[in-house]
């Protein structure tokens, strides 16, 4: 049986040393920051309004791929992406407050943030697809659903809005808090991927085919298309001439 390397830095490292552990893969950091790009995108052009609401609704889409990309990926993605490795549990928080538990990937609050974050993002997308503004502007599923269901997604669209953008502006201030306070670096490693770790903390990371990718970028494609052009088989979308789906 083959050792890899990074099994070697475990075995040969001092104890008070740490060694270079790769935590996060190529896709997964690919996808946090295609989904901060976004995510501003998205603001910003909802802030512009106008013809800029064309370029919001696409984003929107963008960003319901990614979601849907990161919901396969983890499942099928490397040790540290999948859900079950970082999901955290009341023990695994307590513990984390404790100063007691210790991990490579995210730590149980960080954990928490990123499933909230997701969470409210999904439903944020999801209320976007069925929004009107009775003006100009509707999401590519708004004419599926009735008058009354409409003026409650945007309602809430809009409600999220705000609380999506409270929890992003504390996931940054946590991140300061790391590098200011308690002298961690969040940011680099999800450039690089790679983390100093003790050994006793580090861990294998399985590796990632280029075909998992495939397969959940595929899968994420395709449901995103089936979804923004559902509306043009609708009878709500050919009986009533409404404003042309910003997309």
């Amino acid at each position: 049986m083959s050792t890899t390397l990074s099994e070697v830095a475990l075995e040969t490292a001092p104890v008070n040393a740490t060694v270079t552990t790769q935590v996060w893969d190529l896709p997964l950091r690919v996808f946090h920051w295609s989904l901060a790009l976004a995510v501003s995108a998205a603001f910003v052009t909802a802030w512009l309004g106008g013809d800029w609401m064309r370029w919001h609704v696409r984003i929107g889409a963008f960003i319901l791929a990614l979601l849907l990309f990161r919901l396969i990926w983890g499942w099928i993605g490397s040790t540290h992406a999948r859900f079950a490795s970082f999901v955290p549990t009341p023990k695994s928080v307590i513990a984390y407050l404790r100063g007691k538990w210790h991990g490579a990937g995210h730590t149980p609050l960080g954990a928490l943030s990123v499933v909230v974050l997701l969470i409210v993002l999904a439903v944020q997308i999801g209320t976007g697809l069925f929004a009107n503004d009775d003006i100009a502007h509707q999401g590519p599923l708004s004419q599926t659903v009735s008058k009354a269901v409409t003026d409650r997604a945007s309602g809430w669209h809009a409600a999220l809005s705000n609380l999506l953008l409270a929890w992003i502006v504390i996931h940054t201030a946590a991140i300061g808090f790391y590098a200011v306070v308690r002298r961690t670096d969040l940011v680099s490693p999800m450039l690089t991927g790679k983390k100093q770790l003790p050994p006793q903390w580090a861990s294998v990371t399985t590796s990632v085919s280029v075909r998992r990718v495939f397969v959940a970028a595929a899968l994420s494609a395709v449901l995103v298309v089936a979804v923004f052009t559902e509306w043009r088989a609708s009878p709500a979308a050919t009986a009533v001439p409404a404003a042309t789906p910003d997309w």
